[in-house]
């Protein structure tokens, strides 16, 4: 093969075919998308392994994806409604699918996902380690930490987030300003007690390099978790969040210098106010490396609403430069989310994104707006629901109290401004009450 990496080829020239149908699905010249995956400022996550694969690019000049997270656990373990869930995600629109699983035979569902999923697949092997070799935490070593990432390689997954910019420097200064709600990555906190019970240093953060190693044998996108994402609005943009982003720019850095593709996890809970200004500062110190987001959930008091809270931080984010928002479901905090709970996330997160990218003056974005407002000013509902984000639920609605007449609906009837002003502008008499 004539390149390693999406990236590698970038740079040499190559027109891969994963840029190639990247760039015809976002509007872009071909050339245009390769200098951008060349600097790092787009990714194509694609595991050479992954060959059913169907490629997206993730950057802030591209149209906004959405992830969506799923997995069991040791309190829901049905893998067939795990894959119910991923084929639903899929369905709906979602481009990428993490599998976050805790739980069972996790190399048997990982497969399963690259052999037939044809959405970006992600992983984070810390979980899987402690769920593989089913032991005390204390008692992995190194070495073990390291082998589940050449797995998760091997098994064709096209990100993995890799908890590497807490180290024993970020520790110790995290350990002396205290937080509210202390770390609640699930990855952070994994690596942190780890760090804590051995004395060691972080093992991915130690054998950075080898890591990027097997991220460019199989063009593995690393994704750089935020161990110490906030978790509540009071921590915020704090001492720990920032030295980690400041250690995480250092890592994109030596990353893109093994041709290996980048994205910086971020946010978390966090008020209106700073979301704008993080996300200027990340791009700032990873040169413009892809931003992935997890919401951000702008208030704290929401349980069983965190899809709104994180689709209100999300569109503020993506329009100020976060490039893929991690969708969060009514069920955030709270339990694994069902089938319901999963459609409801996908689509606030889907609204985010979508009204980023009109925003941000995205190639097209606008357009289906556009002929929504034509449909609707033809009062075409067929088209109405069609072009819907969620056209089972418009047309479940507008099915449920239907009107006197066709051509209006159970709110306005007579009243309706776009049939009055219709027939007006053309000529016609208009009689509300008479007609």
């Amino acid at each position: 093969m004539e390149y390693t990496t999406q990236m590698d080829a970038a740079r040499k020239g190559i027109v891969t075919e994963e840029l190639r149908k990247v760039a015809e699905k976002e509007h872009f010249e071909v050339n245009e998308l390769m200098a951008l995956v060349a600097e790092g400022k787009a990714a194509i996550p694609a595991n050479k392994n992954h060959r059913c694969l169907d490629p997206n690019g993730i950057g802030s000049m591209l149209r906004t994806k959405i992830n969506v997270n799923l997995g069991t656990s040791r309190d829901c373990k049905d893998l067939d409604m795990e894959l119910e869930k991923v084929n639903y995600a899929v369905g709906m629109g979602a481009e990428s699918i993490m599998d976050l699983s805790s739980w069972g035979d996790t190399q048997k569902f990982r497969r399963k996902l690259t052999a037939e999923c044809p959405a970006i697949i992600g992983t984070v092997p810390i979980y899987d380690a402690v769920v593989y070799y089913h032991k005390p935490l204390r008692d992995i070593t190194t070495e073990e930490w390291l082998k589940i990432v050449e797995m998760h390689a091997e098994d064709g997954v096209d990100f993995m987030t890799i908890h590497v910019g807490i180290n024993r420097r970020t520790a110790q200064r995290f350990k002396e300003n205290k937080r509210l709600m202390n770390i609640v990555s699930r990855g952070g906190s994994i690596i942190f007690a780890w760090m804590e019970m051995t004395g060691k240093e972080n093992p991915f953060y130690e054998h950075y390099d080898r890591i990027l190693e097997i991220c460019r044998e199989h063009d593995v996108t690393i994704s750089l978790g935020d161990a110490c994402r906030p978790g509540c609005i009071d921590d915020a943009t704090d001492i720990s969040q920032i030295e980690e982003l400041v250690t995480l720019g250092e890592l994109t850095r030596r990353a893109w210098e093994k041709d290996v593709q980048v994205i910086v996890e971020g946010p978390g809970h966090m008020p209106l106010n700073q979301i704008e200004a993080n996300m200027k500062i990340q791009q700032t110190i990873c040169k413009g490396a892809p931003f992935y987001v997890l919401g951000p959930l702008v208030t704290d008091v929401a349980p069983g609403y965190d899809h709104i809270t994180a689709a209100i931080g999300g569109a503020i984010a993506a329009s100020s430069g976060a490039s893929f928002l991690c969708y969060v479901t009514p069920a955030e905090h709270l339990r694994l989310p069902d089938l319901n709970d999963v459609k409801e996330g996908i689509i606030a997160s889907r609204i985010a994104a979508h009204a980023a990218d009109i925003a941000k003056g995205i190639k097209g974005a606008a357009d289906w707006d556009r002929q929504m407002s034509l449909a609707r000013k033809k009062l075409d509902w067929e088209k109405t629901f069609e072009l819907s984000i969620d056209p089972e639920k418009a047309r479940n609605y507008r099915a449920s109290a239907k009107p006197e007449k066709e051509d209006t609906c159970s709110m306005c009837g007579n009243f309706c401004a776009v049939k009055n002003m219709n027939r007006i502008l053309d000529g016609e008499i208009v009689s509300i009450f008479d007609e």
